[in-house]
């Protein structure tokens, strides 16, 4: 005979396995186009492979050259920097547009909004495009720089290896700041506005207004940002592509170029398979972080 108290502990509804059912297509669908080619991917990295012969095995080789090669460390030294221009610098701008927009009353808040976000709604490769003109020796942003008498600051941007990395950042900054903005007014919206006449009431000014009610209030919404931004900034292969190449010399190159690179035009396929699994294991890493950090916080 059951018991009456272990029927009353099951949960209601459906049993479980009914529910792993109804989410089968969608697992098949995940492991057959990304968990099945992840594995994969793992597999060329343990091997030495040139695309086209047979392949010997490489064990970890592919791996350990990510720690002693300079050409294969430097790509994944250039995309954490580049996470200061996609990831911290527009959640700050962000974090700043929404507080000063959702505090005062400004006209055409419609069209500011709009004209911020518009670079997300841009296929990549037209960013990359405009950019690459603006930034050329006989670039707008020189012809700027030379009217308002700077000439000395005018250079080939995407041409020097101090300053190509910094350049391809800002075009990041200018691509993600829209979505950071976005993000975070819709996240102040919710915020009660009793939470804000309390504070003022207590003598609070905008700064302290900022750090005591409405950056708490924003922490779901900085992690879901900063989780996209970082992905962005890892990810980012077809900027690099249609400005620099990974150019001059290695200064720009990343891992996802590093990928391409080494998959298809140097041969070298484990390799690159190893890069690509390193990615992703960061990207990982990183955003269970993210989202740790911000739970562990909220708890």
């Amino acid at each position: 005979m059951k018991s009456p108290l272990r029927s009353s502990r099951r949960a209601p509804g459906e049993p479980r396995a009914i529910g792993y059912l109804y989410i089968l297509p969608a697992l098949a669908v995940y492991a057959a186009f990304l968990l099945y080619p992840f594995g994969q991917s793992v597999w060329l990295s343990l091997l030495h492979w040139d695309g086209l012969n047979a392949a010997t095995w490489a064990g970890l080789d592919n791996y350990g050259d990510l720690f002693t090669d300079p050409a294969l460390r430097a790509p994944f030294v250039h995309a954490l920097v580049l996470l200061i221009f996609y990831a911290a610098l527009p959640v700050a701008i962000g974090l700043l547009l929404a507080a000063v927009m959702s505090r005062f009353r400004v006209r055409g808040m419609t069209f500011f909004r709009t004209v911020l976000f518009l670079p997300q709604v841009l296929a990549m490769v037209v960013v990359g495009v405009t950019w690459r003109s603006i930034l050329a020796p006989d670039g707008m942003l020189n012809d700027v720089l030379n009217l308002v008498g700077l000439d000395s600051l005018s250079r080939a941007w995407l041409g020097d290896e101090n300053w190509a990395l910094p350049a391809v950042g800002v075009v990041g900054t200018w691509v993600e700041t829209g979505l950071c903005m976005v993000l975070f007014l819709a996240g102040a919206q919710r915020i009660p506005r009793e939470l804000y006449e309390a504070a003022r009431i207590d003598g609070a000014g905008a700064v302290r207004e900022f750090f005591t009610v409405t950056l708490p209030g924003l922490r779901a919404e900085i992690a879901v940002a900063l989780t996209l931004t970082i992905v962005a900034g890892l990810r980012n292969f077809d900027l690099i592509y249609i400005t620099t190449s990974g150019g001059p010399g290695n200064a720009t190159s990343v891992p996802a170029y590093e990928v391409y690179h080494r998959a298809f035009e140097t041969n070298q396929v484990g390799s690159a398979a190893a890069v690509g699994v390193a990615l992703t294991v960061v990207i990982f890493v990183l955003t269970v972080t993210v989202s740790r950090l911000v739970e562990g916080r909220r708890s």
